[in-house]
Formats: structure tokens, sequence, C-alpha cells
């Protein structure tokens, strides 16, 4: 086995491929990972969350990262890591066009809203969406994939 470096071509392919991420958040020096859900278009990664812990965390520090990976066995896999800034999509009136679209892009993939509209607590219906929408606009990508044989 051997471990190469993949190019910005092989780690978009990654990211466009899968829909699953872990999101890595940090607030006062205190790092949070948790899985998410995602759609890439462009430069963005967008994603769907119920307020929380994350959400908190990355409104009072945009800069995030995530990893997705491909993992066919102990000796065959690919690692990407995206680091970018975090962005709330506005519910505001007007300026609603990018969460529906966001929307539209998410409904595509089974169980869309899973994790991200999951809580450990049954929370309480309102007449307001608590639904928080966003992106990541991606700065960096890189990435590396484990190959059987040798170099």
């Amino acid at each position: 086995m051997f471990v190469k470096e993949m190019s910005r071509e092989e780690c978009q392919s990654v990211v466009a491929a899968a829909d699953l991420a872990r999101l890595a958040c940090c607030k006062e020096g205190q790092p949070y990972i948790v899985p998410i859900n995602y759609a890439l278009l462009g430069n963005c990664l967008y994603c769907f969350s119920m307020p929380g812990q994350k959400i908190d965390w990355m409104r009072s520090n945009p800069k995030v990262a995530l990893q997705i990976g491909e993992f066919a066995s102990n000796r065959q896999w690919k690692s990407v890591v995206v680091r970018g800034r975090y962005r709330e999509l506005a519910q505001t009136e007007g300026r609603c066009d990018e969460r529906i679209h966001a929307w539209s892009l998410l409904e595509k993939r089974p169980n869309w809203w899973e994790p991200g509209g999951l809580t450990p607590v049954p929370r309480e219906i309102s007449g307001a969406s608590a639904h928080v929408f966003f992106c990541v606009e991606i700065d960096e990508m890189t990435g590396r994939a484990a190959c059987p044989g040798e170099l």
C-alpha cells in the first residue's frame, strides 16, 4: 500500500460523489465535530441543521473544516479535508432564494435532513421555522488516497 496526495480535481470528485461529512468547528480553543449531510454546488457545500451547539459555535467563529471520505478497505481509501467559512442563509423576506435553492439541492438525497435535523431532546413546535440552512464557502481542499501495491 502507498499513500498519495490527491489533485484538486480528484478531491472535487470525492466531495461531489458523497453526501456525508464530519464538520469541525471551534470556539474558545475547544474543538467540536459532528456528522452532517451536504450538497455541493460550485464552491459551496450547502447544509441544514436545527439550532444547537454547532450553529452557535459557527456563528461565533465561521472558520470550519469538513472531512469527507471513501472507504473500500483498510488499504484502499480516500480522505478529503475542506477548509472554509460558515455562512448562514438568510430567512428574511426578499432573501429566501438561496435557502430555497439549498433545500432543492439537499432534498435530492434520501434522508437529507439527517443527522442535522435530529436532536437528542424533543423540541416544542413553534410557528416560526427553527431550521437553519447554511453553506460552507470553500477556501481550500486537500486530500490523500491509499492505494494497494508498491510505489
